[in-house]
């Protein structure tokens, strides 16, 4: 299989619309879950459709929402039978969002979204009144899918090498990533917070113990990047020696970057991406002085 063709500029209407969606159905697992560590209980995963919840509980029943990129639907199951579809389509935040609500208000799923806006984005516009984000494509929904079935196929790969602590491979809704996190076992610093329209106290929550954290991201370059960085970010971690030579460390960012496009036109893009999380992560681990 191919990694897909992803400029960002051909489709950015569409990027933030879907991810804006992506919301609205992470904030209703949000209020389903119980707490997980470090947020692992609200992530989106990837499937063989597209994104889904996995089974999330709802009083004695449980309860699965899956965005699905080939026949273009968010699907809504119940364990008892019971189904219902809200089609992907240009339309608006605000009627994805009503849709997807009466959806599980017809299945008798009980769902109370404490906070219905969005997180993490520059302006947070309730969900029940943005009209302005209404575009979908497609074909461009289904190529960012089939990125990160690529993404999420090499990542795993590289969670297995690590025996200690470390997070499923996952979708976090808030910052659109597909991310991996190893933990070296010892707490942090208090995380300073500062990200837009989100609670410090989620930020200290996420990073209560040192991690080198990466994934993939549909930002930072033409075509989006994959991303790798340590908290709290280790002196020198900056000008360490990372691979392959077409990543580099983004001040802006705070972390180092590696161009979706140089991977998906390398040669072997499994060993590039391979060589980037595990340099990264040697660079972490040995300048933070792991155990």
């Amino acid at each position: 299989m191919t990694w897909p063709e992803l400029t960002l500029s051909d489709w950015e209407d569409t990027r933030v619309t879907l991810h804006l969606w992506t919301q609205v159905v992470g904030k209703v697992k949000l209020a389903l879950e119980p707490m997980v560590n470090h947020w692992w209980g609200i992530a989106l995963h990837v499937s063989a459709r597209g994104l889904t919840t996995s089974l999330m509980p709802a009083g004695d029943r449980g309860v699965e929402m899956e965005f699905d990129f080939v026949d273009h639907r968010l699907h809504v199951r119940t364990s008892d039978g019971g189904a219902r579809d809200v089609v992907l389509e240009p339309k608006s935040v605000a009627a994805f969002y009503r849709e997807t609500m009466a959806a599980l208000d017809d299945l008798g799923v009980d769902v109370t979204i404490r906070h219905p806006s969005p997180t993490e984005v520059p302006i947070a516009t309730p969900f029940a009144e943005d009209e302005e984000h209404a575009a979908y494509d497609a074909d461009a929904a289904r190529r960012f899918w089939l990125a990160m079935v690529q993404a999420h196929r090499v990542m795993q790969v590289f969670r297995a090498g690590f025996d200690g602590k470390a997070s499923p491979v996952h979708y976090f809704w808030g910052g659109a990533d597909l991310a991996t996190t190893r933990f070296s076992g010892r707490p942090a610093p208090p995380h300073p917070g500062g990200v837009p329209n989100c609670p410090d106290w989620v930020q200290r929550l996420a990073y209560s113990h040192e991690v080198h954290s990466c994934g993939f991201w549909p930002g930072g370059s033409d075509e989006g990047s994959f991303y790798a960085y340590g908290y709290p970010t280790p002196d020198g971690f900056a000008d360490a020696r990372i691979e392959p030579d077409a990543a580099f460390f983004d001040r802006g960012f705070g972390e180092f970057l590696l161009p979706y496009a140089d991977v998906r036109r390398a040669a072997d893009p499994d060993a590039m991406v391979l060589a980037f999380f595990q340099s990264t992560y040697d660079a972490v681990a040995g300048l933070g002085r792991w155990p």
